[in-house]
């Protein structure tokens, strides 16, 4: 069993617990959805507010898309993600391109590291070959 944050409350537990089970990113009202259908009643606005202090905690991870849409993802999942401008489709980069960069030895700020997000933006195949056109 995953052991959790015990200052996390109830419907953080569920909402991190439901993320956990996806294998993918799930938006907010993805997760909402996905949480009513399973009798784990919550309104939208308090799923947005406990993915909100859940990022801040350091214990979940966001992707804003081009569309304006916000995929969530459990942190200690690494993934990263090559980006269609044009038309929003997204593909998985295999490994981390950065998991051998650390950050700097000296740290005056005290900064303390939580996750890190890379994405590369461009153009996918498809539509690399229509601005061919």
């Amino acid at each position: 069993m995953k052991v959790i944050k015990p200052d996390i409350s109830k419907r953080q537990e569920q909402i991190l617990e439901e993320l956990s089970k996806c294998e993918d990113e799930l938006s907010g009202q993805e997760l909402h959805r996905q949480l009513v259908d399973k009798g784990k009643s919550m309104g939208l606005t308090t799923v947005y507010r406990n993915l909100q202090i859940l990022l801040k905690g350091g214990l979940i991870r966001s992707r804003h898309l081009p569309t304006g849409e916000v995929l969530y993802t459990p942190v200690d999942r690494d993934i990263h993600h090559l980006t269609c401008v044009q038309c929003g489709e997204t593909s998985k980069i295999e490994g981390c391109p950065v998991d051998g960069i650390h950050t700097p030895k000296r740290n005056p700020q005290k900064f303390q590291l939580l996750f890190h997000t890379l994405e590369f933006f461009g153009l996918c195949p498809k539509c690399y070959q229509q601005e061919l056109r």
